[in-house]
């Protein structure tokens, strides 16, 4: 094909080829073209960040991850920046042209059928039209509303995972496998000792899995996050297949394994929503979610993929099952969404059902006394979640823009009720409900509710958790701000997270004080603070009494976490924060 001259070069929106002008199959091949360039360069620059990790892994540069996991979340709104600006540019006044769109879905679908990463690929360019159409809804003729492929339009090239036969069912059996294993690891680094560490597991591993175990399946990919890799599989045994996952620390004597996590439920939490994205290379992430989902069958393939680092195919995959989930449910009073459970929120209102695991977080027109704050900040604060480290106690919020319920899920309360506090951000038709703006993210048990509900053991459990969620956010940078109960929900293994999000700060901005000592009796009886409180102070000892915790419970938080209710402790994780700590 001859080189397109200045005067046939489809950046103009008056393109030529041979003097002609150009037709719509040709516009809409060199605009799916476009797109799948642009998609291409944005899965290389995905994936060249995504391979960083291990060299981060080997040179214990903990903070150059960091740097590198919020640079790849910015990766894909550049792309999809870019591509918007070329197809204006290509489209000029037909910019908006439904016929001329289904033609280039149709000729950009031809395309990645023979892309190892499709999926990704779909929803890209639903990306692009919505930024261009701004759609209410879904348009299933200019977006991959479902996929186009009810099957996997590649091979798989390589298997998903490796196998390492057990050769009997003694112990050194396996720790030869295992051994084996890790020196299959494409990490640069001296094991501190394999030998040691191979046995130990395979210890291990019989007492979880007994001693029939025929081989071990681990995935082909390290997954890697924070200060740790992962090795991710099953041990498969004459009586059924245990998921495990290996955890490896770099450490300044050399590789270790920290741990052997085991069992569908706890390898699920290194996968929850509460976690920051692991950085793993996967050409062809379709085989990988699939064989990590075979581990842990009762994950969704949203929270998958979302998982992985693909976060927004996660988004697609999530409204997907929506769909499916009010397709196939019948529309009765006790499925229809309803307000959540829990205390009204100051500044957001929430909805569920009771058969859905997720909630709907809209933000309100007002705010109740005494919230200070903006729409534009709260958007800040739940970005600033997005981009941080989630230290398993921040919940992951999926954002939407224009999405259309049936009217009929709605409960006539709840439609009430979002007609009085968020009729900005909301538009109730006569067969629609359409959100402009909202937040979907997993369904827990408000702290409060679980207290009244528990046993007197598990509340005493669940209260030593919360203490600890809120170490773990402080040794992230993060400060809750907001830390009463409520603001708190319970897992359903337990875990204690955090999800109101709208006076959440990075904890080296907070200003940790003592309450100064009284000098008047006028002073130590006032009602109201007779000291100068600055706009970040922040006085622990306050804390018990305001938190919300039953008073049974108190002695037990006290016991577990007393350290939270003294200055020195928050001043003391400030400093190491301050001097580059991990």
């Amino acid at each position: 094909m001859a080189a397109l001259t200045t005067e046939q070069d489809p950046s103009s929106s008056q393109q030529k080829t041979s003097g002609q002008p150009l037709t719509d199959s040709r516009r809409a091949t060199i605009g799916a073209e476009r797109v799948y360039e642009a998609f291409r360069t944005y899965r290389d620059k995905f994936e060249s960040v995504t391979t960083l990790a291990q060299r981060r892994f080997e040179r214990r540069d903990w903070q150059g991850w960091r740097t590198d996991s919020a640079h790849r979340l910015s990766l894909r709104k550049e792309a999809v920046a870019g591509i918007v600006t070329e197809i204006q540019d290509l489209l000029g006044e037909r910019l908006h042209d439904k016929m001329l769109w289904m033609g280039l879905k149709a000729v950009f679908s031809s395309r990645i059928a023979h892309a190892p990463d499709w999926e990704l690929a779909e929803t890209l360019f639903n990306s692009l039209t919505r930024r261009i159409f701004t759609t209410v809804g879904v348009d299933e003729q200019i977006e991959f509303v479902r996929t186009d492929f009810s099957e996997p339009p590649t091979p798989a090239y390589v298997q998903a995972f490796r196998r390492y036969t057990c050769d009997g069912s003694a112990s050194d059996c396996i720790s030869t496998a295992i051994t084996h294993l890790l020196r299959d690891v494409p990490i640069e680094a001296t094991c501190e000792d394999i030998v040691r560490d191979a046995e130990r597991v395979a210890r291990r591993l019989q007492k979880i899995a007994g001693k029939d175990i025929l081989h071990l399946d681990i995935a082909a990919e390290v997954f890697y996050r924070g200060k740790a890799a992962y090795l991710v599989g099953r041990a498969v045994t004459t009586s059924g297949r245990v998921p495990i996952a290996l955890a490896l620390l770099h450490k300044p004597e050399g590789l270790v394994i920290d741990a052997l996590v085991s069992g569908e439920d706890c390898v699920g939490v290194l996968f929850s929503y509460t976690h920051s994205y692991f950085h793993v290379a996967a050409s062809r992430p379709f085989d990988l979610v699939r064989f990590v989902r075979e581990l842990m069958p009762h994950k969704k393939l949203s929270e998958l993929y979302i998982a992985l680092g693909y976060h927004k195919h996660g988004k697609t995959e999530m409204y997907r099952e929506l769909l499916e989930h009010l397709e196939e449910r019948n529309v009765t009073e006790d499925h229809a969404f309803r307000p959540a459970p829990g205390v009204p929120g100051m500044v957001m209102t929430v909805f569920t059902a009771q058969d859905y695991d997720l909630v709907f977080k809209l933000i309100k027109d007002r705010f109740d006394p005494p919230k200070d704050t903006s729409r534009e900040r709260i958007r800040g604060r739940y970005d600033l979640v997005f981009h941080h480290d989630r230290a398993g106690r921040l919940i992951d919020a999926q954002e939407f823009e224009h999405l259309a319920f049936d009217k009929r899920h709605f409960s006539p309360e709840l439609l009430e009720t979002l007609g009085e506090l968020a009729s900005k951000t909301l538009e109730v038709k006569d067969r629609e409900v359409i959100t402009q703006h909202l937040y979907m993210e997993r369904r827990v048990t408000p702290l409060n509710l679980y207290f009244d509900e528990a046993t007197p053991e598990e509340a005493e459990a669940a209260v030593v958790e919360y203490g600890q969620a809120i170490k773990d956010l402080a040794y992230s940078n993060i400060f809750p701000g907001d830390m009463l109960v409520k603001n708190f929900g319970v897992t359903r293994l337990g875990r204690v997270v955090f999800y109101d999000y709208d006076e959440l700060c990075l904890l080296e901005t907070c200003n940790f004080r003592r309450i100064p000592e009284a000098k008047t009796h006028e002073q130590e009886m006032a009602s109201e603070p007779w000291y100068y409180v600055g706009p970040d102070d922040v006085f622990p000892e306050q804390f018990l009494p305001f938190l919300g915790i039953p008073k049974p419970l108190r002695p037990a938080f006290v016991e577990a976490h007393g350290e939270l209710l003294e200055p020195a402790f928050w001043q003391g994780i400030q400093e190491r924060l301050a001097e580059g700590e991990f």
